[in-house]
């Protein structure tokens, strides 16, 4: 972060200090945005105000300001304007009339900034520090103390002044800071990725594209878009869209976007998952970097709903669980994808580039709603890259986070291939840390990392697969069920505890007469059934179910009595226990039954021949086990770390005792010397 930004943020942070005690610290960010806002675009309009206001004099202005012949010339270009008398500045000069002045100044402004103001609430603002007296005070800090004109700060440095406050005032708000931007090093690794097959065109005279945000924040991913294609071709027009659902970080986007003069239009409020704003639109690129680990609960049903529907909605591929909804925003990106048109040499199709931390990467069993949306994805052959960034870079997590490359024109050498690049370790720790930021990446490493990305070779931070490495069958392996079976007094006993056994003895008469009756007639029954269980040796031991089962029933037979089948599975429940000596129980079919307890399961890759697999690796152990073939489910995951690790040798253990020992004696001494001195 340069000099001039710090000195700039500092100085806005600062005037905080004045709401001390009539603002709990939680609402500053409430004062100090809106105000910024303000005074930036105070700060642009300031060159054109005189001539806005010469022209306005002479017009009638009944309606739409923005209308009248040469207005845009008139504002250099800019899409907004203020037809107020008064400026930042002036206000300055009625100190006994600020507020109602400073509403007039806001009221003066085109529907267009005036609606960004009042997302921030600001005729509150104004009302509530003029009755705190602070109102004035307020206004001359940011007129004296803060130069935003743009000869002083590019809009590139604004953005990150709106970042650097936005940090703190959600630091102090417990708010989290990282939902509302990402770091601007980041986005511009993002975006070379992105652009970088595209070079030939992004260059040419001429070229356009559309660029989306679904989560979009203050804008900066919009923004370092723009400038990155501006950088490469200063004639490239990218278009920008985005959706944002904080009202405060959607105003700054907002105003960002109407002040550079490119596309505040496409910049909407609301939640992108049940408020689509653009429903119908398709973009060349996508940027997002939604919230790690934010639940979607409170718009389950809506989602639910359309998820029903297939894949005539975003969600068909399937629902992650409710506690994430980080795979949702990928979904609803891959629904405005562009159509990819191969016989197309000009831009088509669709690159978008989303992060996400660990958990999109290896979640959820076979058969899940992310294995499901990972499959969905791999096998449409969309998944290009997965870069790896370095742990504590962003400002509120120092988990290690992922940038997902997805589009929908994978060719050449790409196709029916997944890279993955192991970003860790290009980073350079920063002098002073902001939030959980202690790292960053720098413009060098972006661009080796942005090569990496382009050669395509197996190296040591680039690892080339097929799609379907990453795809595996989860087999269960059953074993059969081994029980042995006595009619020894214990075992008896165990007949009382089974629920058909228990049931004989209930009732569902409402007449207490008939209710008794009932009951002591299933108590009779009861000790029938335990009395003729009793005529069996006790002392023999069978590991025979269909043998033992045939003396059962004769023993029933000879007392009278009919048990029926479901009776008599919880009788023979109660007179086994499993014996790994004893016969293998089967269905009626002769098919042996399985032992819930021995059940488990195996992942076996999608190339390997799961017959072979289970010879090799299962039937050595376990002889008798077999695959239940109606229980297996293909499923997705990326063990990226897995593919990148570097195994370690441990140190000599005598050197490591010796080590310990040394320690040891110099603590030793270390205390013997404290208490000397006490």
């Amino acid at each position: 972060m340069s000099t001039n930004i710090s000195e700039k943020s500092n100085f806005i942070w600062k005037i905080a200090d004045i709401l001390r005690g009539d603002y709990k610290q939680s609402e500053y960010g409430d004062v100090i945005l809106p105000f910024t806002v303000l005074c930036r675009l105070d700060s642009v309009l300031a060159q054109t105000k005189d001539r806005v206001m010469e022209i306005y004099r002479k017009g009638t202005f009944k309606t739409d300001y923005a209308k009248l012949a040469g207005f845009k010339s008139i504002t250099g270009g800019l899409k907004f304007y203020n037809i107020s008398e008064f400026t930042i500045a002036k206000l300055k000069d009625d100190a006994a009339n600020i507020a109602d002045n400073l509403t007039d100044y806001i009221k003066g402004f085109s529907e267009n900034a005036r609606s960004i103001l009042e997302s921030f609430d600001i005729y509150s603002q104004i009302a509530r520090l003029d009755k705190a007296n602070l109102l004035y005070l307020i206004v001359t800090k940011f007129v004296d103390d803060i130069d935003l004109h743009p000869d002083h700060v590019s809009n590139n440095e604004m953005g990150y002044i709106f970042e650097e406050l936005i940090r703190k005032f959600s630091e102090m708000s417990n708010e989290t800071a990282g939902e509302h931007f990402t770091p601007r090093e980041v986005i511009r690794l993002m975006v070379a990725m992105l652009f970088d097959p595209d070079m030939r065109l992004i260059t040419e005279p001429g070229f356009m594209a559309k660029l989306y945000d679904p989560a979009a924040g203050t804008g900066g991913m919009l923004s370092a878009g723009i400038e990155y294609a501006t950088e490469l071709n200063n004639q490239a027009l990218i278009e920008v869209y985005g959706q944002e659902l904080n009202e405060k970080t959607y105003a700054i986007c907002k105003s960002d976007t109407m002040i550079k003069g490119k596309g505040y239009e496409n910049i909407h409020l609301g939640n992108s998952f049940t408020q689509d704003a653009m429903p119908h639109e398709t973009f060349h690129y996508m940027l997002c970097n939604p919230p790690f680990g934010v639940e979607w609960k409170k718009y389950e049903k809506f989602i639910r709903d359309e998820a029903e529907r297939g894949y005539t909605g975003r969600f068909g591929a399937g629902l992650p669980r409710v506690s994430d909804g980080s795979l949702l925003f990928l979904q609803h990106m891959i629904s405005k994808m562009m159509d990819y048109d191969p016989n197309d040499d000009g831009l088509t199709g669709c690159r978008l580039a989303i992060v996400f931390n660990g958990s999109p990467l290896f979640t959820g069993d076979a058969g899940s709603g992310e294995s499901e949306i990972r499959k969905w994805i791999i096998e449409n052959g969309w998944l290009e890259t997965i870069v790896a960034l370095p742990d504590q870079l962003f400002y509120n997590t120092g988990i290690l986070t992922y940038v997902w490359i997805v589009t929908n024109r994978k060719k050449g050498v790409r196709k029916g291939k997944i890279q993955l690049i192991d970003g860790t370790s290009f980073f350079e720790r920063m002098r002073k840390p902001l939030g959980e930021k202690r790292k960053l990446i720098s413009e060098g490493q972006k661009d080796e990392l942005t090569r990496i990305y382009g050669e395509f070779m197996e190296g040591e931070f680039c690892k080339i697969f097929d799609e379907d490495d990453f795809a595996y069958w989860k087999v269960t392996v059953d074993r059969p069920l081994r029980l042995n079976f006595q009619a020894s007094p214990e075992r008896i006993e165990h007949i009382r505890e089974q629920t058909a056994f228990v049931k004989l003895a209930t009732s569902r008469k409402r007449k207490p007469s008939e209710y008794d009756a009932e009951v002591a007639e299933g108590r009779n029954q009861q000790e029938a059934i335990l009395a003729a269980v009793g005529t069996l040796d006790a002392t023999v031991l069978y590991k025979n179910r269909v043998e033992f089962t045939k003396l059962l029933k004769i023993a029933f037979r000879k007392t009278g009595l009919d048990v029926k089948t479901p009776l008599l599975k919880a009788i023979l429940t109660g007179l086994a226990e499993k014996d790994a000596t004893a016969d293998i129980c089967t269905d009626a079919k002769g098919n042996p039954e399985p032992d819930t307890d021995l059940r488990d399961t195996e992942q076996i890759p999608i190339k390997d021949d799961i017959a072979t697999y289970i010879k090799q690796e299962v039937h050595p152990y376990a002889p008798d086990a077999w695959v239940d073939e109606s229980k297996t489910k293909k499923g997705y995951e990326i063990p990226f770390t897995r593919h990148f690790y570097k195994y370690t040798e441990l140190g000599n253990a005598e050197d490591t005792l010796q080590d310990i020992q040394t320690l040891g004696v110099k603590i030793q001494f270390v205390i013997t010397k404290l208490f000397g001195e006490v």
